[in-house]
Parts: structure tokens; sequence; C-alpha cells
């Protein structure tokens, strides 16, 4: 007696500080996950540094704006010997002789005007800085959504989790029942085993749900570019909160001013109207600019000439103009032409993107209206469950009216949750679409 007492005592203590480790793990917030993945997501990295090297580019130099500027040095030598034969007669012989040569020189080359080329191409580095930004934001608002998506998901199978666990403590209370009643020959051998079936067939379920909760977690960290895989994930949310405020006209106005798809879209017209001026620029004049200085020694080891200096400054002017170009009237013809098309995308993705909005507003309120129904629907299966175990203990309801009842409380708990999901993702699809996916990080 007094062992199964202590027994019970150290299970209970074991079971407390496994309950205390567990309360104080950090529960981690929808906010929590997005800051640590945002910081941490490799994908994203990546995106980043191909931003910052978007930045280094976008500056005058890149544009051709700036001079050239060089430095040169040099050195020559030759070693020979000569021989040669007068016509008087006789033979003058050199033998082994050094002649050097020294140079050095700096060198400046400026193209001080290409008919509006430079600026253009300036302009199209900041451009593409921009658009840039602009990547690095789809990115970011991709991977917002992404997870938290996958956060609500976890949640859904954490509910989802307790709801199976709940079915199998009531197939379990069930089985017990009909044991009972079968040795005292209340029940048939028949019940018996349905009530074991079912007992079975719902813990199945749990341990399969199990799996699924656990690959959702694993997701989960691989989102947020965490190592560990087996250790359990506490997350703050116990329920999936759906938001009611949302308005249609709000987000259309707000999609045509923050959606990133028609920024980057912005972002692809104006680098067309920068390739046309670039083309354009061929027919004006170009001018350019060149100035130097050198210094030059020679030293002779024959000859009249020992030693031969020079130094001084060269520079220099040119102008000039391209009379003719067979691809040029093509290629600006072409460039016009990706102009216009440039506009064409921008007014077809806005087409879409509306017609995305009205979808998904559309699926947003049915689900909201669904939820609304399946709540109702929920009441009215617990109500009807609590009505039928009590007329199952009294003996007045067969097992399978039962467990009829049983599994329409559990239906009636899996389509609203379903509901709520479905109704959370629309939520964070027509955010993201109107580019205010960001506000789960406030």
């Amino acid at each position: 007696m007094n062992l199964s007492i202590n027994r019970k005592y150290m299970l209970g203590a074991v079971f407390m500080i496994v309950a205390s480790a567990f309360a104080q793990e950090q529960q981690l917030t929808l906010r929590q996950c997005l800051e640590k993945g945002l910081e941490n997501n490799y994908s994203l990295r990546i995106v980043r540094n191909e931003q910052q090297m978007a930045d280094n580019n976008a500056n005058r130099a890149n544009a051709g704006q700036l001079p050239t500027i060089s430095a040169s040095a040099g050195y020559s030598g030759s070693h020979s010997s000569r021989s040669t034969t007068l016509r008087e007669g006789g033979t003058t012989d050199d033998r082994n002789f050094l002649d050097h040569t020294l140079n050095a020189g700096i060198n400046a080359e400026w193209t001080v005007f290409d008919g509006f080329k430079m600026q253009a191409d300036y302009k199209r580095l900041r451009e593409l800085k921009l658009q840039s930004e602009t990547q690095t934001r789809i990115a970011v608002e991709d991977y917002i959504a992404d997870l938290s998506s996958e956060y609500y998901n976890f949640v859904q199978q954490r509910i989802r989790m307790r709801n199976l666990n709940y079915a199998v403590r009531l197939s379990k209370e069930r089985l017990r029942i009909v044991q009972e009643r079968y040795i005292i020959g209340n029940n048939s051998r028949l019940d018996l085993q349905q009530a074991q079936v079912d007992f079975n067939a719902d813990s199945a379920q749990s341990l399969k749900q199990r799996e699924t909760l656990a690959s959702s977690r694993i997701r989960l960290r691989r989102l947020m570019a965490e190592r560990d895989m087996h250790t359990w994930l506490s997350v703050a949310d116990t329920a999936i909160d759906v938001n009611y405020g949302l308005s249609f006209d709000s987000l259309w106005k707000a999609t045509l001013l923050h959606n990133s798809a028609i920024i980057n879209a912005a972002h692809n017209h104006t680098l067309a109207r920068i390739d046309y001026k670039s083309v354009r620029s061929r027919d004006y004049p170009y001018v350019k600019m060149n100035a130097g200085y050198g210094y030059s020694m020679s030293q002779y080891a024959i000859g009249s000439t020992k030693k031969r200096q020079e130094w001084g400054a060269d520079f220099g002017l040119t102008v000039g103009i391209k009379l003719f170009d067979g691809k040029r009237r093509s290629q600006v013809r072409n460039a016009r032409l990706a102009v216009e098309n440039a506009e064409i995308e921008q007014q077809d993705l806005e087409l879409s993107l509306y017609a995305d909005l009205c979808d998904l507003w559309q699926a947003y309120e049915n689900n909201h209206r669904l939820l609304a129904l399946e709540r109702q629907n929920l009441v009215s299966a617990r109500e009807n469950y609590y009505i039928a175990h009590e007329r199952y203990l009294l003996g007045d309801l067969s097992g399978i009216e039962m467990r009829e009842a049983q599994k329409s409380l559990l239906d009636a708990e899996e389509r609203i949750l379903v509901a709520e999901y479905n109704t959370k993702l629309c939520e964070i699809s027509l955010l993201q679409l109107s580019g205010g996916i960001t506000a789960y990080l406030e």
C-alpha cells in the first residue's frame, strides 16, 4: 500500500516537473516567429545581398560620368654587337653595347557629352536600385504570408489534435461503460466489439494527427531557419483569430498604392522609357577630352647621341557624330514599342489584381457566413451530444446512436476549424495583395 502511494507521489512529482518545464518554455507569437525568420531566413539574406549589390552599382562612375585616369611606366633595353665594313676599307667592331629606354606618364580621358546617354545610364542604375528594393519587399511579403499561413496551420493542427484526443477520451469512456455492462449482461459482445473498434479507430486517427502536427512544426522551424527540428514548439495562439474589419474599397485603394507588383511594373515602365532615351542619344554628337603628361629617357652606348630626355604634356578634344547607322531606326522603333508594352503590362496587371481581389473577397465573405453557420451547428451538436450521453447512461440509447452523436460533434468541430483556417488564409492573401501584410509585424 505504501509502495503504491509512493509511486503515485513520484509520478505526480514527475508530472509537475514536466508541466513546469513546458510552462517556462517561451510561447512564440506570430510576430516573434516573423522577427526570427526575417533575420535568419537564408533566401531573404540572399535577396538583401542582391539589393546591396544594386545599391553599390548605383553611382556616377558606373554610368561613365567620371573621367578615367591611368598611369604607366616602362623600361626597354637592347644588348647587341655590331660589325661595320667601311667602303674605303677597314672594319669597325662594336661589341656588347647596351642601350636603355625609360618612359613614364599619366593620362586622363573624359567623355564630356555623349548625347545624354550617361545621364540615362545613371538614371537606369538608380531605378534598378529602387527596383531591387521592391524585389526585396516582394520577397519579404511572400515570406510573411508563407510563415503566417504555416503558423496558423500549426495552430489548426494543435486544435485538431486536441479535438481528436477528446474524441479518444469519449470513446474510451464509452468502452468502459460497455465493458461494465457486458460483465453484468446488459450489453452483447457485438456492442463490446463495436465500442473497441471505435476506440481503436479514434486512437489511430489521433496517432496520425501527431505526425501531421510534427510535419507542420518542422515546416515552421524550417521557415524560421532553425536547425532544431525535433524539440517541441510552443506558440502563443490557442485559437485562430479572424479579422472581421476588412473593407473591399479600402483594400482596392491600398492595392493601387502599395501593391508590390504594381510598384515593380512602374519601375519596368520607367526603365523602358530610360532605354528609349538611351537609344535616342545616338542622334546627338559626342565630346571627349584627353590630357596627359609623360617623361621619356633614352641612353645610347654608341653613336653621336649619348642620352636623350623628353617630357611634357599632351591634350586634345574630340567632337564627333554618327552620320549614319543602319540599325538606329529599328532600335528606336523597338524601344518605343517596349515603352508601350510596359504600359500595357501595367494595365493588364491592375485588371488581374482587381480580379484576384474580387475572387478573394468573395471567398472571404463566404467563409465568414460559413463560419457563422458552423458555430451555430457546433452549439447544436454539443447539446445533442450531452442529451445523447445522458440517455446512453440511462440505457435509453444504443451504442450506434451514441457513436453518431459523438461523430456529429467531432465533425462540427472539424468544420468550424476548417472554416476558421480558410477565412484566415483569405485574410492573409487579401492583406498581401493590398500591401498590408506587414501589419502582422506590428
